[in-house]
């Protein structure tokens, strides 16, 4: 097991497999496509384990394309990617067409398969966009395969459908996406768990991970009425920009805070949780 593959199965679908191979990619929202790492698709083909020998292999071969006057290797850019220490470093990057132009430099009998490999993988984004419902099934997919349970999964995939309505809303009421949706999102996780979004992240001791798919089934039902009562209230009051929409945020939180606090009451037990699911291998101990 090389040292990204040990890290493969924390990673979102930045990281993705050819052949157990981990390949890095980040997604251009301005020309919707994806970016691979160039040295991760060197290293596939050439069979070498070790990153920085693969990442001497390219810079000798960009080097020999660019005499040759090789219009691919200008195409690739310098990309920020997540290296095994968790951090991001800027990184030579290229999109499908490039990528399948630059194979045909390395020999390698692995080189149609992974043309094939790309082929599927960096056009799945498109997919998902034109057909919302593939996206689902991916994302089900790779729950399943990380062990949550049917129940978990249930809830999950609810909790993003109700999330997806909210910010369709502020979409189209005048909130600025990113910077003013954090600022909403963190109002309405702090009113109702007594935690921002960062200290919650804490205190599950999670770093870049995704805090819902770390949440527990009773944290994620109250973020989800939460951010339902939000939409619904804000509908109501016909909220626009980011100033009005604070208002909504604290009342639709304030809603799920006291269902929760009457839930505790009845059960002795804490809804907010500390525990993730890179503390367990079975999810079902979490709920």
């Amino acid at each position: 097991m090389n040292e990204f593959t040990q890290n493969t199965k924390k990673k979102n679908k930045t990281i993705i497999l050819f052949q157990n191979e981990p390949i890095r990619r980040v997604w251009d929202e301005k020309n919707e496509k994806w970016y691979f790492s160039v040295v991760d698709i060197i290293r596939a083909l050439i069979k070498q384990a070790d990153y920085q020998t693969a990442r001497k292999y390219w810079n000798k071969l960009k080097e020999r394309l660019k005499k040759e006057g090789n219009e691919s290797v200008s195409n690739c850019h310098q990309l920020k990617l997540m290296a095994n220490d968790g951090k991001y470093y800027e990184t030579d990057a290229a999109d499908t067409e490039t990528l399948l132009r630059l194979i045909q430099s390395v020999p390698s009998p692995k080189a149609e398969p992974i043309k094939l490999w790309l082929a599927k993988v960096g056009y799945e984004r498109i997919e998902e966009m034109n057909n919302p419902e593939k996206a689902l099934d991916r994302s089900r997919d790779y729950w399943q395969k990380m062990g949550r349970s049917r129940n978990w999964i249930q809830q999950r995939m609810m909790g993003q459908e109700i999330r997806n309505k909210l910010t369709d809303y502020w979409k189209n009421n005048d909130v600025k996406e990113k910077d003013e949706y954090a600022i909403l999102t963190n109002i309405i996780h702090e009113e109702w768990s007594g935690l921002s979004v960062k200290k919650h992240k804490d205190f599950k001791d999670l770093k870049r991970e995704n805090l819902r798919d770390h949440m527990t089934d009773a944290e994620l039902i109250f973020t989800a009425l939460a951010e339902l009562s939000t939409r619904q209230i804000a509908e109501t009051m016909e909220t626009k920009g980011l100033a009005e929409n604070k208002i909504p945020a604290k009342k639709g939180g304030r809603i799920a805070k006291n269902a929760r606090l009457e839930l505790e009451s009845k059960t002795g037990r804490k809804v907010v949780s500390g525990k993730n699911f890179l503390q367990t291998k079975n999810y079902k101990k979490l709920n």
